[in-house]
């Protein structure tokens, strides 16, 4: 069982829903007792990313038996908004100062006709 990590801010609403979204799931292992860390990173990532125009939610869980094991689930307007969020500064900081943190990553983007694995 996953469970939210904890947010001092809300959620946006729902913007820009259409008939068929994209998502991520990201699955995020950090290196033993390194997890603490990696959700610390996080913070401003998640605030930065619930401001961009294609984001329709962004949510972190935690493996409550695991605190190592992290998961994003994402709900993106269209692959458009996915292209734009890859190329944003605030992602970018996130993945170079969690790097030495990570044992491992996976990324897969589910579109309605496919997955994709980034």
């Amino acid at each position: 069982m996953w469970a939210r990590e904890p947010r001092t801010f809300p959620l946006s609403p729902a913007r820009g829903m259409q008939k068929f979204m994209v998502y991520i799931i990201a699955y995020l292992t950090a290196h033993a007792g390194k997890g603490d860390e990696i959700v610390a990173l996080t913070k401003p990532l998640i605030q930065a990313t619930l401001k961009e125009a294609g984001c329709v939610s962004y949510e972190l869980y935690r493996k409550p038996t695991d605190p190592d094991a992290l998961v994003f689930v994402e709900t993106w307007k269209d692959r458009a908004a996915i292209d734009a969020h890859f190329a944003e500064p605030h992602l970018k900081a996130f993945q170079t100062a969690a790097a030495s943190l990570l044992a491992s990553a996976r990324v897969e983007i589910v579109h309605p006709e496919k997955i994709e694995v980034v």
